[in-house]
């Protein structure tokens, strides 16, 4: 900073830039040495005060449209004047009743915000992580290749080898081979399948645990519901991503105190040419978020912020004659001020400089944290994000040899081989005559810069010297001097492209003004508030039916009471208590004769007036809910008049209306959100030499992953989005589906799993794992319905057999028999001869021999008559067995009928369910 005094600019001295007050923009084109705290602190101040003059223009609309939000009555809405823009619905809506502006609030808007928030909780957003690196893709083919040798090769080869044979060809021939080759097996649709869906490299297992880890460390899904509701409102939302020394973490900004500039034609905030917050904040959350950054010196004149009051300077009147001399202060601070007035005007509590006309001070100053006394207190702090330019240059050498090489330098670097050029044909110096040497081409390049400004509520600029002794400090993103920030996100289409620390989108102005879904609603919700209120005015004044009466009549003296003068009251009291009105019509009471009449009964009722206030009220909120395309079926509200399927129909139709809302936020703008905190993440991670991630699953699963830091370098990750509208409802309604038709014969486990399912794909899971034991044990039913038939079959095989075992032996049986009457019959022919001369006759010799064959025969029954008693013994365990095989048929009957039982009456309560509510 150039410091001159009057004498040196009368001589001509001249600034090398003028500042003038932040009026302009310091010059961006600038070498990186030129680039000092102090052209930083320029930035910082000229971006401010632009950002406050948006933040003023936008103020009022965004800060009705969150009253609006949250029904809270604005009654600037409700005043005719020049800058309302609804002034000609009010003026003929109060004209003829001006007590409309005594306003209570009936909603239309909150409910209508308040049901898409909750439709918006109901979807589920998967995110799937790819990288597209070369090095991933590497890592991918060689993955693929091992599988594809170690897996599936030699299985793959049986297969297509036994179906070559099959056909006839000969292993050996040359068609064979190429058929079984490793190019051919590599395009089987097994392993395709796999590495187009399920195959996940190292980077992209990590990138999914660090989303969880993020989702789990930051509230994501609170901050995006938030930022869902800030769309509704206000048609924008702003995501932050902050980065420090070893770690970042991702905020929401509150779009009222948010600014930005961008071109016309730039669809998200990270396009832009410059961002920032300005926001108020004590000294301890300062000390909290920024210390770390400060030094000694701007710590210690946080302390200034305190004393703000001084009972010294609250009398008005005196000069400054040193009366008031503040000691604590340097002698120029209490000799140049400009008028003791000015030092109480600036340490009063209540003084302009703390609330009056101060924009960020209003807007905060409506919610609960922002007290007048508190205003004093807090400290201004802005954080600013802008594109600057630098120089990089794109370097040609060549050396003795002739070889060519080109690589990109920045403007620190020095030319180390003087260049030798061509000049014979082009005197120009360029790369496309150059021989030997080096030559560099310069260009310029965007980066992002940022920095953040603590100062007092007011209006301060570097350098400046405050009367309240506190002067604004300017701090770096991540380090205590200003400068670029340290991580540059790359461009989305260009090499050499960067992108702001701040994701967002103001999502309806092309070609237009922002337009909120909010403010399509805004017109009918103002006429809304007024004609229910004047309705609620009516019923205050409804007369009703009132008597008319010779007020003559009313006596003085009644029931026992003196009425005297307030005998209207009395009367009216007489009537309330006691339904009856007492009368006086003697001459003593009216003084003068009166000829008495009936009463007149007088309807005053305002029905007509009310009903047609009613009707337009109801006009009102059917033409908001039709402006954006909400019906009374989506919002809960019951018609008589409906069948259960045109209710679903039309809930269906206004669904498609409001997609758009959640297709803009959860398709477009979140998956660009979770982009670059996952190349945040990605940088910070590959600085360290091992990457860490704990988390805990929502089964209360705990989850470890480690990956080394220097595997995220050079990875280039892409972010696919997908998101299922009413995911929620889908999931109770098969969670109920599941609970009802248990007819898979699931267990008390199963069931509970069900119940504790999160998502469609968790639930699928569990049904398929009850289907698949379902099948086992139908498989197994069958198995051993099949054994049972065997067993069966295998019994009567053997009864038949021992039938046939039987008939034989008695067959043989009859054969012996018929040997033996014909061996006695042949004995009897020979009882007169004696051949052998064994002084015995031949037919006592046969006897004994066939004596002696009986015995034998008596063995063999003996041995027969056991292998009956064998036989009937099978015979009766086979009889036992197929009592048991009977038995269990039975049993398996049973629980057949019982399971039809079960599911007939389930199916009957389904459908008796589905009748009343059709």
């Amino acid at each position: 900073m150039q410091v001159y005094n009057a004498l040196q600019l009368k001589n001509g001295a001249k600034a090398e830039n003028s500042r003038m007050g932040t009026v302009t923009q310091p010059l961006q084109f600038l070498p990186k040495k030129e680039k000092d705290e102090a052209w930083a602190a320029w930035n910082l101040d000229w971006v401010e005060w632009q950002g406050l003059k948006q933040i003023r223009r936008n103020a009022r609309r965004l800060m009705k449209n969150y009253k609006l939000a949250k029904g809270i009555i604005d009654k600037s809405d409700y005043i005719v004047e020049e800058n309302n823009e609804y002034r000609d619905i009010v003026d003929l809506l109060t004209k003829e009743d001006a007590s409309a502006l005594e306003l209570k609030f009936y909603p239309i808007i909150p409910n209508v915000i308040n049901v898409l928030v909750a439709e918006f909780a109901k979807r589920s957003t998967k995110l799937t992580y790819r990288a597209v690196d070369e090095f991933s893709y590497n890592e991918m083919m060689e993955q693929k290749r091992k599988m594809v040798e170690d897996v599936l090769l030699e299985d793959a080869k049986m297969k297509i080898s036994s179906a070559l044979m099959d056909q006839g060809l000969d292993p050996a021939s040359e068609e064979f081979m190429q058929e079984t080759s490793d190019e051919k097996l590599k395009t089987l649709p097994e392993i395709e399948m796999y590495f187009k869906k399920d195959y996940r490299s190292m980077i992209e297992e990590w990138a999914s645990h660090q989303h969880k880890v993020d989702v789990e460390r930051f509230k994501m899904d609170e901050l995006e519901e938030r930022a869902f509701r800030d769309m509704l409102i206000t048609d924008r939302e702003f995501w932050h991503f902050r980065m420090m020394e070893d770690d970042y973490e991702v905020e929401l900004w509150n779009p009222a105190i948010t600014f930005y500039h961008k071109s016309p034609d730039a669809r998200y905030i990270s396009q832009a040419n410059w961002v920032g917050k300005t926001d108020m904040m004590t000294p301890s959350d300062v000390i909290d978020k920024y210390g770390y950054l400060m030094d000694e010196e701007q710590l210690k004149a946080l302390e200034a912020i305190y004393p703000i009051r001084s009972a010294g300077y609250t009398i008005g009147g005196y000069q400054n004659d040193g009366s008031f001399y503040d000691a604590t202060k340097s002698h120029d601070w209490n000799t140049n001020m400009p008028s003791l007035a000015y030092r109480q005007y600036t340490t009063a509590m209540a003084s302009a400089v703390s609330s009056g006309g101060d924009v960020i001070a209003q807007i905060l100053s409506e919610g609960e944290d922002y007290y007048d006394q508190g205003i004093a207190y807090l400290l201004r702090v802005t954080t600013i994000y802008w594109k600057s330019q630098r120089k990089v240059g794109h370097l040609i050498s060549i050396d003795d040899n002739g070889e060519v090489k080109m690589d990109i330098v920045n403007e620190d670097y020095e030319i180390n081989i003087k260049p030798i050029y061509d000049t014979r044909l082009n005197k120009n110096k360029t790369k496309d005559n150059l021989i030997y040497g080096e030559h560099i081409d310069w260009i310029w390049i965007n980066e992002v810069w940022g920095g953040i400004k603590i100062g007092p509520n007011i209006p301060s600029f570097w350098g400046m010297n405050n009367p309240g002794g506190f002067t604004p400090m300017y701090i770096g993103i991540n380090k205590s001097k200003l400068g670029p920030i340290p991580f540059q996100f790359k461009g989305d289409s260009t090499l050499y492209g960067c992108k702001l620390p701040v994701e967002g989108s103001v999502f309806s102005d092309r070609n237009t003004r922002s337009t909120a879904l909010l403010d399509l609603m805004k017109p009918y919700q103002i006429g809304y508030n007024i004609v229910n209120n004047q309705i609620a005015d009516i019923l205050v004044d409804e007369l009703g039916t009132i008597i008319m009466l010779d007020q003559n009549t009313l006596p003085k003296h009644s029931l026992g009471e003196d009425w005297g003068k307030g005998n209207y009251a009395k009367a009216y009291v007489a009537m309330k208590n006691f339904q009856m009105l007492p009368l006086d019509t003697s001459i003593t009471n009216t003084e003068n004769a009166l000829n008495f009449q009936h009463f007149q009964k007088l309807d005053l009722s305002q029905t007509e007036r009310l009903m047609s206030r009613v009707s337009l009220a109801n006009h009102f909120k059917q033409q908001a809910y039709e402006v954006i395309g909400v019906n009374p079926q989506r919002m809960g509200q019951q018609l008589s008049q409906m069948t259960a399927t045109g209710v679903e129909q039309a809930a269906a139709a206004s669904y498609a209306q409001t997609e758009v809302f959640f297709i803009q936020h959860c398709d477009y703008l979140m998956p660009r959100v979770h982009q670059m905190r996952t190349d945040l993440a990605q940088y910070y991670h590959s600085t360290k030499p091992s990457s860490r991630l704990t988390y805990i699953t929502t089964a209360d699963e705990k989850v470890n992953f480690e990956i080394n830091g220097t595997d995220l370098l050079m990875r280039d990750l892409n972010i696919f989005c997908s998101t299922t509208a009413n995911h929620r409802a889908v999931l109770e309604q098969i969670k109920q589906m599941a609970m009802q038709n248990n007819t898979t014969g699931a267990s008390i486990f199963d069931l509970g799993k069900i119940v504790q399912s999160d998502s469609i794909a968790q639930l699928n899971t569990v049904l398929k794992s009850s289907e698949q034991k379902q099948q086992e044990v139908k498989q197994q039913e069958m198995q051993q319905a099949q054994q049972m038939q065997e067993q069966q079959i295998k019994s009567q095989q053997e009864i038949e057999k021992m039938k046939i075992d039987s008939v034989a032996a008695e067959k043989e049986k009859d054969r012996q028999r018929d040997i033996l009457v014909a061996e006695i019959r042949a004995a009897g022919y020979g009882a007169m001869g004696d051949v052998d001369q064994n002084q015995m006759s031949d037919y006592r010799d046969a006897m004994k021999d066939i004596k002696a064959t009986q015995q034998y025969q008596a063995q063999t029954d003996l041995q027969k008559t056991k292998e009956d008693n064998r036989v009937n013994s099978d015979r009766d365990k086979i009889a036992l067995e197929r009592e048991k095989i009977n038995m269990q048929r039975e049993i398996a009957d049973k629980q057949l009928q019982i399971a039809q039982v079960n599911k007939n009456k389930y199916d009957k309560g389904g459908s008796t369910k589905s009748k009343d509510q059709s």
